[in-house]
């Protein structure tokens, strides 16, 4: 029997989604993202210094940090306080990566940008809208360098997306929510840049294997969704085409 979405959903199609830039005041780029009923707050802050290990090297960083509300959940989850669980590392490393392979850090300068995404709600596919709200937060965030004239011109080198895809009654389903992600039996995160090339992909089987031809068509779905969610950043931006 083919799997039915319970919101009705083609299996290609994206939830919906929208983003609200500098939804908060202090942060130098800040964007509230919502894909369905998840929704991450992402903003950036920037310091003028480095890790020890760029010291003098003229390069700057990216560094992210991910937490998810105790209410994001339909169970209240504890704060992580003193030590972070092996999932929050785990997806603020996976964001970290993903937007460097959008910056030149030599233009960047001895910078270092700081993204935090906060889940406030969760609906699955937390980390994929961190990553995909982050950028647009990063290029608000670039854009205020440049009208303080902090920066001569802009580091953004490409564009970033990510999206989740599933294999459900063996069949690929795009951007999952709770309820297809707990049924999956294959679950993807992909990451692309604005040229549809890999920047991640982290895939697992939770049931039994799956096939070189599934794997095909799981990332054929996905290159669709992110299609789609590139063209979604880009309507974001205000000022897109002095930023890359």
């Amino acid at each position: 029997m083919a799997w039915q979405r319970p919101d009705g959903r083609n299996s290609y199609e994206l939830r919906p989604l929208s983003f609200y830039p500098n939804f908060t005041r202090f942060a130098s780029g800040s964007v509230l993202a919502k894909s369905g009923d998840t929704q991450v707050l992402c903003t950036v802050t920037v310091s003028d210094s480095v890790p020890k290990f760029l010291n003098g090297t003229g390069k700057g960083w990216l560094t992210a940090e991910y937490r998810m509300l105790p209410s994001a959940t339909q169970q209240r989850q504890e704060r992580e306080l003193l030590k972070l669980s092996g999932r929050t590392q785990e997806i603020q490393r996976l964001i970290g990566r993903s937007l460097r392979a959008a910056l030149d850090f030599d233009v960047l300068g001895e910078r270092t940008l700081i993204i935090d995404a906060d889940v406030l709600q969760a609906d699955a596919g937390t980390r994929t809208t961190a990553i995909t709200g982050s950028f647009v937060a990063l290029a608000y965030a670039i854009s205020q360098l440049l009208q303080q004239g902090v920066l001569e011109r802009s580091p953004l080198c490409g564009q970033v997306a990510a999206v989740s895809v599933g294999l459900l009654a063996g069949e690929a389903f795009l951007d999952l929510n709770y309820i297809e992600d707990v049924a999956a039996t294959v679950d993807f995160n992909v990451v692309m840049n604005q040229n549809l090339e890999i920047i991640e992909v982290q895939g697992t089987a939770e049931e039994g294997s799956f096939n070189r031809q599934q794997l095909n068509k799981l990332l054929d779905v996905a290159e669709q969704g992110i299609q789609q969610l590139l063209i979604a950043q880009r309507d974001a931006i205000t000022n897109w085409n002095t930023l890359i």
